[in-house]
């Protein structure tokens, strides 16, 4: 196997040293003109830069053009089976929002599509979660596969509109494309108009929201086109309201389709000319046919909404910290970012069906409530009606059994959705609890009318408990009566019973949870800051009523931010003992560990053949893959973007684009996830990947991040039963899965670097509780972590986050990689000695000697090696390897450098000799 490396490197080298001999020989030569000697000197500088990039990017490069060898086969079925669950998850995650007078499924098969999104409808979202959509199925094409004929006048009007999709800058991520492209009322011409009346009495309007990488969605639109000022990007303008408006006058039958995996301000779909409405987020590559079944009936939506849809989104206590803050001294501004989580746990459904509560009857203010939430958490509708009931529950050694029956009570075969909630004892001025709790979910097999079904949910004594981090700073089950809710959504109760906890229960010191090796325990205190976070004693005065942007600080504490200054996780050189083992012959090779228990004595003995060199390379070299290790016979893996499908930010490689995973989250459906794991996993099996960054399990902590496409939910255990599912799938072909990012990275602006500030116990139960679950239950062997500070100290290099709690609390032994590894906080050794294993990047880390040189440093750098292999050797990289095409590229640029040379020297011989004769 050629080495790439050592040639790129030698290229680089014997080019410098040709460079530095021929600027002499040139600009030693008198004959020559001045100018001359520019040009050539300018030649002879960039084929120096051009190989000393070649050598500094060569495990990119050769990733793009050393292509996989494929089965072409092989990937067209991946390929296929990919798009055919696209369509499947796209029909179950779809939710009917409104259906009056029984509107739909469609009464006809002629409709009219109104809306610039029409025709340019979000499939997804921009950055690391996009994906191919190049033949993704269009709204056009997925209504007529399903019977329903499209007014072609209507689509070529707006196809006038449409323009160029702005083509992605992957170095310079900067969100979503925020423009609102809608064609003014003035543009709908009296004939066009009334063709479409004659065309059919009913009409389709399509509203889209679209976010990405990099970019929170704007919460006020004056700089966008079209944009009204005053008015953020999630409620309607007034050029899309005065669309609406021509077609509710203008037509019998309105149906709204949202096009959006945000949630919006859908107060106009109460308007009473809307029939019906369905919430379509994402869809995907296929999943535009799926939209065409709902709507003609041949599939009754059962999808449920993962977000809450409040009347004015701003009334969420977190929208008020959320954005753009910058840190000051003396009221200039540092370049620094912070963020803080004051609202604390009451994010989401967490704080709207608890704000209204009444804490001494535990009664609702209905009218406050209704005034404020559209939709709750989990709400859906279906063209049939479901009863359901609790008929057995369990208790026996700690675990809750519920058992749920369900019956199809209407006319249509459809499925349904069980969730369980938990309504914990809360007394005022106690541990912060909201008002109920998810603690289980399940989707039915599809009922026809009358037929019935049962569903257990389960969970553990233990998932009661809430985490108390001011007095005894660890999770405390209080005595008292637990209501165990069987629920519609989050608001609407169904059925309960009563489970009874006779005694607190303090989970620390001696006494760990079950699922913990060590007690939880305050280890984020230094996240807290100097925040007053909300509270449901007193919400009036405890809810931030501001956006207050800037805050001053003191000059030392900005040098603390410094990556130079991030010492305080390094190693003691003067506490120095043996270095490791290094550089043996133990003829082992990594193949041999292959289901072996990771503290299984043999891994000493392998990890003693390799040197600190490749140690280093390892840990530091890990953009988008793995390095081939030649002295354990590791074999290099490729790692690939992301959670939308196929994704290669640095090669060719793509896929067929799922649904955004805020669809795939309204599924409700673990078995359906685990399924969708092993389909994308068998698709980048084809094309020889072995790792995936996926999936994205952080919250919708507000509706305006912008990269909400991409995570499941604003609840954790949604997401963690999600994650956790979609790992197991992945898992079982051999495909490793890096869940990210962790941790508390739920905003996109000043994602890099920016301080986010938060308690122990929304940490917790909250943003952590995800990850908790994906480790615990998946038994995933890889994650990444996140570019945000934890505090101040970056998440990538938090001791805390990636070792106390990842390692040491939960038991999880595989590898830690950082987001893409492109600024100077993200420090390799910070990260070693923090717990991390390996550095996304496509340059390289570079591993000082404080690592390299110490003996605490090389025991760090060998665990996170250990980290990488224990990950790879149980993939299918050894059952499966991945096979390379020689780099034919390196031939070219040696040629190139050859001819380079010839020519240079020829050049400047051949114009002496020329002087020469003519001298004489």
């Amino acid at each position: 196997m050629l080495n790439v490396e050592l040639i790129t490197k030698v290229l680089s080298i014997l080019m410098f040293v040709f460079v530095i001999v021929m600027l002499r020989f040139t600009w030693a030569d008198k004959n020559k003109k001045t100018s001359r000697k520019a040009i050539v000197s300018v030649v002879l500088v960039l084929m120096m830069v051009v190989n000393g990039l070649v050598s500094m990017f060569q495990n990119v490069i050769n990733q793009h053009f050393a292509a996989v060898k494929i089965d072409d086969v092989a990937v067209e079925d991946a390929a296929m089976a990919s798009r055919d669950i696209t369509e499947r998850i796209e029909a179950e995650g779809i939710v009917l929002l409104k259906n009056d007078k029984d509107s739909l499924p469609l009464a006809t098969d002629k409709v009219n599509l109104f809306g610039i999104a029409s025709i340019a409808l979000t499939y997804g979202g921009a950055g690391s979660g996009a994906s191919d959509e190049s033949e993704n199925v269009t709204l056009q094409e997925g209504l007529q596969s399903a019977g329903i004929e499209v007014n072609d006048e209507l689509t070529k009007f707006y196809e006038g509109y449409k323009g160029d999709k702005a083509k992605q800058n992957v170095f310079n991520l900067k969100g979503g494309d925020y423009d609102i492209k809608e064609p003014a009322a003035s543009n709908y011409s009296q004939d066009l108009i009334k063709n479409a009346k004659d065309y059919s009495d009913t009409a389709i309007v399509v509203i889209s929201r679209n976010g990405g990488e990099g970019g929170d969605l704007p919460i006020d639109m004056a700089e966008y086109k079209n944009g009204d000022a005053g008015k953020h990007y999630l409620e309607l303008q007034d050029i899309e309201s005065q669309m609406l408006d021509i077609v509710e006058k203008n037509f019998d039958h309105v149906i709204v389709l949202i096009n959006s995996s945000n949630a919006m301000e859908l107060g106009f779909v109460e308007d009473d000319a809307v029939d019906a409405a369905l919430w379509v987020g994402g869809p995907g590559s296929t999943g535009c046919n799926a939209i065409g079944q709902v709507l003609k009936g041949d599939v009754n939506p059962s999808g449920r909404l993962v977000d809450t849809y409040a009347y004015d989104l701003t009334s969420s206590p977190a929208y008020y910290n959320a954005g753009d803050f910058n840190y000051t001294v003396n009221g200039e501004k540092t370049g620094e970012h912070y963020v803080e989580y004051a609202e604390g746990i009451y994010t989401g459904y967490r704080y709207y069906e608890t704000r209204y509560i009444d804490n001494e009857t535990g009664k609702c203010d209905e009218d406050a409530y209704k005034k404020t939430v559209m939709y709750p958490f989990g709400y859906g509708l279906s063209y049939s009606t479901f009863s359901q009931e609790i008929v057995k529950h369990t208790e026996e050694d700690g675990n809750l059994s519920v058992t749920v029956k369900v019956t199809n009570t209407g006319d249509r075969a459809g499925k349904d959705v069980v969730q369980v909630y938990v309504t914990a004892p809360y007394k005022t001025g106690g541990i912060e609890k909201s008002f109920v709790d998810l603690k289980g979910f399940a989707k039915t097999k599809e009922l026809k009318p009358g037929q019935s079904d049962e569903v257990t949910i389960t969970f553990t004594e233990e998932d009661l408990a809430s985490y108390d981090d001011l007095k005894n700073k660890a999770y405390v089950l209080e005595a008292g009566d637990y209501q165990i809710k069987l629920m519609a959504n989050a608001h609407d109760l169904i059925d309960s019973y009563t489970y009874t906890v006779a005694e607190n229960q303090i989970f620390g010191n001696d006494n760990p949870r079950s699922t913990d090796l060590i007690p939880a325990t305050n280890v984020f205190e230094f996240a807290r800051g100097d925040i007053s976070y909300v509270t449901r004693s007193d919400w009036e005065g405890s809810l931030p009523k501001e956006r207050i942007t800037e805050k001053d600080v003191t000059q030392e504490f900005i040098d603390t931010l410094s990556p130079d200054n991030a010492s305080s996780l390094y190693v003691n050189p003067s506490n120095d003992g043996d270095k490791i083992r290094t550089g043996e012959d133990n003829d082992m090779s990594l193949a041999d560990m292959a289901g072996l228990a990771y503290d299984d004595s043999k891994w000493d003995d392998l990890l003693a053949q390799m040197s600190l060199e490749e140690m280093s390379k390892l840990v530091g070299f890990g953009g988008f893959s793995t390095l081939a290790i030649d002295s354990v016979g590791k074999v290099a893996t490729i790692d690939i973007d992301g959670p939308a499908g196929l994704n290669a930010l640095t090669s060719d490689i793509s896929g067929v684009q799922f649904p955004s995973e805020a669809v795939i989250g309204s599924t409700f459906n673990t078995d359906l996830l685990r399924e969708i794991g092993q389909v994308y996993a068998n698709e980048a099996s084809s094309k020889g990947v072995t790792g995936l960054y996926a999936p994205g399990i952080n919250i919708h902590r507000t509706p305006f991040s912008g990269r909400n496409f991409e995570y499941y939910s604003e609840d954790p255990v949604l997401n963690g039963e999600m994650g956790t599912a979609m790992c197991i799938g992945s898992n079982e072909m051999g495909v490793y899965c890096y869940p990210k990012h962790f941790a508390l990275n739920d905003q996109e602006t000043n994602r890099s670097g920016v301080c986010v500030w938060a308690n122990e116990q929304s940490i917790r139960q909250i943003y952590l509780k995800p990850f908790e679950m994906v480790v615990k239950d998946a038994k995933d062997l890889g994650m990444m972590s996140s570019y945000n500070r934890i505090g101040a100290v970056w998440a990538g290099g938090c001791k805390e986050l990636l070792t106390d709690v990842l390692r040491n609390e939960w038991g999880f032994n595989g590898c830690v990689a950082t987001d893409y590894a492109n600024t100077k906080m993200m420090n390799a050794d910070q990260s070693i000695m923090a717990g991390g294993s390996l550095m996304l990047s496509t340059t390289g880390s570079n591993v000082s000697e404080k690592i390299t040189g110490t003996s605490q440093g090389q025991e760090q750098l060998q665990r996170a090696v250990k980290n990488i292999l224990y990950m790879v050797v149980n993939s299918r990289a050894y059952v499966d390897p991945v096979v390379m095409q020689k780099p034919y590229w390196l031939l070219i640029l040696v040629g190139f450098d050859m001819v380079m040379c010839l020519l240079i020297v020829f050049q400047h011989f051949y114009k002496k000799k020329n002087k020469s004769t003519i001298s004489r």
